[in-house]
């Protein structure tokens, strides 16, 4: 059986960054399984720490960051597909409960 390996991982498919597992170079690519078990991949426009998230989309300014199901964050700037995606590139929001 040839099995693909994956560098990343989702957990929601509303996600819109992924979860770097392990080291990702820029100029790499980023492979995932999406909640149906397609094989996603993109390629990895800046490097990616461990651990960190990376865009799997592009995003423009003031668009909602999600890891995990959750909003996480605004978009700080547009973020392309393949970005590292970190304090650099994402503001705090937060929501108005009535």
């Amino acid at each position: 059986m040839n099995e693909t390996i994956t560098n990343a991982m989702i957990i929601d498919g509303k996600d819109t960054v992924a979860v770097a597992i392990e080291p990702v170079e820029a100029g790499s690519s980023i492979t995932w399984k999406d909640k149906a078990g397609q094989i996603r991949q993109i390629t990895a426009v800046t490097a990616v720490p461990i651990y960190h998230k990376v865009a799997i989309q592009d995003m423009a300014k003031g668009e909602p960051v999600v890891k995990y199901g959750e909003h996480i964050g605004l978009a700080a700037v547009p973020v392309c597909a393949g970005e590292h995606v970190h304090i650099h590139n994402v503001e705090n929001h937060r929501e108005v409960l009535y």
